[in-house]
């Protein structure tokens, strides 16, 4: 019996326990979502108060677009978009027009065309200078096409679709495409040295040293010289912060590596030129920083690699425009520099396979090419900032 006893108090103990904890746990339940509801209660409160931050911020902004002031400065702002945009066009249009005087001296209509444009812009009609300069751009491609158009190959040229032995030849070269007008002047790498000059020895951001082709190539006792690399000319607007400057690489006869850090990755091509051979890469960054050759110039496109026409205006070679095109080339021991009249970039690529050149390298052209023979062959163009010579060994 006192067993028994026993064991229904310990039973009756167990239940009050069991009883507690479940009113402990109803209670604590109780409590958690008691303060769930009021964190979301609170998160709801925060909610609505940011939605409302949110709308009462839309009007403000509505009523400060509706201020005069701001009407007045989003006008000035949009005044300002249309003086850059016509100041810009007027740049390009005017070194469009630079580019229209290296094919004819016959100007003076569009000479007085663009002087009208900049009396509208210093009077501070924009709208007027705008719109002249839609006429004049229509009126430089019209003259552009009547000098290509006009071109015409003397009847006392020469054809012959082989390169010279060796000196100067002008000649007319009957391609697949068409016919052309070429200078070349070709050199045995066995009794020439071909070199880069530069007027500088350093990298160059502005206002760069320029020297004329004929200088380059006198200082260094050469006999023929050509235009190297593209640059920015100096008479170009767009070209004030960086004026005769240019960022492709190159090594100069001082062995001195110009725009090297720069070019570190550069995939345009370049041409070194090394005792007896000439070699053409098609991306610089192939090419390391040996001064064991004679000289390193990059520029593009690569227009002929292993014969084969590396560049063809992707499969238009006459689109684009024309002009007196510059060039570099070799074949075995052989060197060659040049200039193809009245020529794209891609029918010089053209004329080079058909002379049977097996490498070539597109130069600066336009404004800048120049070709040196016992006197300017063509040009003498710009001052430039570096240039191919060929010295007699």
């Amino acid at each position: 019996m006192v067993c028994l006893s026993k064991k229904v108090g310990i039973q009756i103990s167990i239940d009050i326990v069991l009883v507690g904890l479940c009113l402990y746990g109803i209670q604590t339940t109780y409590n958690y979502i008691r303060k769930l509801s009021y964190t979301l209660s609170s998160s709801q409160q925060k909610s609505a108060s940011l939605s409302a931050s949110l709308v009462a911020l839309q009007k403000e902004l509505h009523d400060v677009k509706n201020e005069d002031q701001y009407v007045k400065n989003e006008e000035l702002q949009n005044t300002i978009k249309r003086i850059e945009d016509t100041y810009a066009e007027s740049i390009k249009e005017y070194e469009n027009l630079l580019t229209l005087k290296t094919l004819t001296k016959k100007t003076d209509e569009v000479d007085k065309k663009f002087a009208q444009i900049l009396a509208h812009l210093a009077n501070r009609n924009y709208a007027s200078g705008s719109a002249e300069l839609i006429k004049l751009k229509a009126l430089i491609q019209d003259e552009r096409q009547k000098a290509i158009s006009s071109f015409q190959i003397p009847s006392n040229i020469v054809e012959n679709n082989s390169p010279p032995g060796s000196g100067y030849s002008r000649q007319l070269v009957r391609t697949e495409i068409g016919d052309y007008m070429v200078d070349i002047i070709a050199a045995d790498l066995n009794s020439t040295r071909v070199i880069v000059d530069t007027a500088t020895d350093g990298d160059c951001k502005n206002d760069c040293s320029v020297l004329p082709l004929g200088e380059y190539v006198s200082r260094n006792g050469g006999f023929a010289g050509i235009n190297g690399s593209y640059f920015c000319p100096a008479d170009y607007p767009s070209c004030a912060d960086k004026k005769n400057s240019f960022d492709t690489l190159a090594m100069n006869k001082n062995k001195k590596y110009i725009n090297s850090d720069n070019n570190v990755y550069s995939t345009v091509p370049a041409v070194i030129f090394q005792n007896g051979a000439t070699r053409f890469v098609g991306r610089s960054l192939d090419w390391g920083r040996s001064t064991d050759v004679d000289g390193v110039l990059a520029n593009q496109p690569l227009l002929m690699s292993g014969g084969t026409i590396a560049f063809n205006g992707d499969g238009e070679p006459k689109r684009g425009s024309k002009g007196s095109r510059s060039f570099v080339g070799g074949t075995s021991n052989m060197i060659y520099i040049g200039v193809v009249h009245n020529a794209t970039v891609a029918e010089v690529a053209y004329v080079m396979k058909t002379l049977g050149i097996q490498n070539a390298l597109n130069l600066d052209s336009g404004g800048s090419t120049a070709l040196w023979f016992g006197g300017y062959k063509a040009g003498p163009g710009r001052n430039l900032p570096n240039a191919i010579v060929f010295q007699r060994k």
